[in-house]
């Protein structure tokens, strides 16, 4: 008991020295180009984003990038050019062209930016439908989940291992954008490891159309009047390891867990420069299949 307790001090005190403030001073690398290529199957406009990289302890607004040609290709011949609408916002309009994204079909992005051609693949996966939405009211069962209505979500995976998912949450028409909203699947579970195939997603997925209060130390119930917007995205598995690393890099809070974190590092892209070996560029590219739903939650 004595040698354990000895231990316990010991694992403490490196807990504690640990929380000292280090400034470390960083060297600025060389801009890069940065790549935001999310397109999908909905009748709605189409945007990609360009902008360049920029100091990591910088927080301003990247700088946008303007003049470059954006063009995406299917298997079939099929072109999608994408045309500046403002600095950096590359757009495409399904309603102006007699052409959609679809499921199935693999696509090809190009992008030519001061001499360089920077390019990526993707194909554009199945997604399940989006059977329902409910509301259950729970009594608290702790200071993390406090009374209220519960919102979840269901669907079923299809059969057949391999799909990946990003789901989205919207709460009284506000897209929930932090960190911690950020909700992916792998079939019906979280992880290839363990895939679960060809079921309702499994009830943490599904509890993800409640979301965290502003502190993010509780779950937010909603209330009469409130309601819930699901969108679920078919992405790649390439995609589905992008924002798993991505969640990795910046779900740090600072606290007792970080000691444990992973330490930082450049997250997987597949854009790549293929006109230059020099040239460098970050970013990524990926085509989805949509299913959505919304309810209200009534009296």
């Amino acid at each position: 008991m004595r040698k354990s307790h000895y231990i316990y001090l010991a694992i403490l005190s490196v807990f504690f020295a640990c929380e000292d403030e280090v400034d470390i001073a960083l060297n600025d690398a060389p801009a890069v180009l940065v790549v935001d290529a999310w397109v999908n199957d909905m009748p709605q406009l189409q945007e990609i984003n360009l902008m360049m990289s920029q100091p990591y302890f910088d927080s301003s607004q990247p700088p946008e990038v303007s003049g470059a040609e954006v063009v995406i290709t299917d298997d079939q011949g099929q072109t999608f050019e994408f045309t500046e609408a403002e600095a950096g916002s590359y757009q495409w309009d399904p309603a102006a062209h007699s052409a959609s994204f679809e499921i199935g079909r693999s696509y090809h992005l190009s992008v030519t930016y001061n001499g360089n051609t920077f390019e990526a693949d993707s194909e554009l996966k199945r997604v399940p439908a989006l059977d329902s939405i409910v509301y259950t009211y729970y009594e608290e069962r702790n200071a993390f989940q406090p009374e209220g209505y519960y919102a979840q979500f269901y669907a079923r995976d299809p059969e057949g291992t391999g799909d990946s998912y990003w789901i989205k949450t919207y709460k009284n028409g506000l897209y929930l954008s932090r960190p911690s909203d950020l909700n992916i699947a792998y079939d019906a579970a979280f992880s290839s490891t363990a895939p679960v195939d060809g079921v309702i997603f499994i009830e943490p997925i599904q509890n993800g159309a409640t979301p965290l209060n502003d502190d993010e130390d509780a779950y937010e119930p909603y209330v009469f009047g409130d309601s819930v917007y699901i969108e679920i995205y078919s992405i790649t598995n390439e995609a589905f390891r992008f924002l798993d690393a991505v969640s990795t890099q910046i779900e740090r809070d600072g606290g007792f867990a970080e000691i444990f974190a992973e330490p930082l590092e450049n997250v997987p892209c597949n854009i790549s420069c293929t006109s230059s070996e020099e040239e460098q560029v970050v970013g990524f590219f990926n085509a989805s299949a949509v299913a959505y739903r919304g309810e209200r939650l009534e009296e």
